[in-house]
């Protein structure tokens, strides 16, 4: 009787052992998920397509679609970008390097914009390539260099009252990036981000001497067939352009942007902030 009880006195220890593992396992792994950034979140999130470790559309089962300014050394569509959307009452997001937001000439228009209630962002300090054109792998930046430009370009918007925790997005100089690059940004609890392939609107910045030259009515054109030969449309597109370009540039495509929103409103979508695209 004493062996039996004795047995069964250690079952029970057993039994209460393991219970307080388990407990304390599930316990860890809460811990660790609200402890892991919300960007890790977002890059394994199944609703969003993502190419080496950044976001380069949103949920396409909603009618949404981010309008995206990059700028670095122009801002010559600056007003223009800026009155068409107050005009049609648009929400956009605007990517800056570090230069662009020190240069004293686009004060104005970056408080501008702020004031209006649009995202604001980085784009690296000096717009740096981050890795090799014919080999991606290639990097040309180490992760010192790498996180010192990323660091100054969100000193030079603090300067606006630009927080980091405000602008979690980081667009890549050149739109160009590697997974390493990626992983680099989710480790400052940031997330990459770039356009949607498919369209030639990141081409406005082309010049006529150039091979890859492209027109405004291509690229409009772009836009309206990629729409309809998609099935899911311009559904979470992040639709890049420029604040500014070279003079070289006459056709500036920035002049067609209020035909461009006439165009998504008439097909029903909501032109929302990025952070709004990719909230989850």
């Amino acid at each position: 009787m004493h062996r039996g009880r004795q047995n069964t006195t250690n079952a029970s220890k057993s039994m209460c052992v393991s219970r307080i593992l388990r407990i304390n396992l599930v316990l860890l792994f809460v811990v660790l998920l609200c402890a892991t950034p919300l960007r890790a979140q977002i890059r394994n999130d199944s609703i969003f397509v993502v190419d080496h470790g950044a976001i380069i559309r949103g949920n396409s089962a909603t009618k949404s679609v981010a309008l995206v300014f990059t700028g670095d050394e122009f801002a010559d569509g600056a007003e223009t970008i800026a009155q068409t959307l107050r005009d049609r009452g648009v929400k956009a997001s605007f990517l800056f390097t570090g230069r662009f937001y020190r240069n004293p000439q686009f004060k104005s228009v970056i408080v501008r914009l702020k004031r209006e209630g649009h995202y604001l962002g980085a784009h690296s300090d000096e717009h740096l390539l981050y890795c090799d054109w014919n080999n991606r792998d290639q990097l040309l930046v180490n992760r010192e260099r790498f996180e010192d430009d990323l660091n100054q370009n969100f000193k030079a918007m603090a300067s606006f009252g630009i927080r980091k925790n405000d602008a979690r997005f980081f667009l890549p100089p050149f739109e160009w990036y590697n997974q390493t690059i990626s992983d680099w940004t989710v480790a400052m609890d940031l997330q990459l981000v770039n356009f949607t392939p498919g369209t030639r609107s990141n081409a406005d910045y082309t010049t006529p001497e150039m091979k890859n030259y492209v027109d405004s009515n291509t690229i409009i054109g772009s836009i309206k067939d990629y729409e309809t030969r998609d099935p899911q449309g311009l559904n979470g597109f992040i639709l890049l352009s420029h604040i500014g370009v070279a003079p070289a540039r006459t056709d500036k495509f920035y002049n067609r942007l209020n035909k461009l929103i006439a165009f998504l409103k008439s097909k029903k979508y909501q032109l929302v902030r990025i952070d709004q695209l990719l909230k989850t």
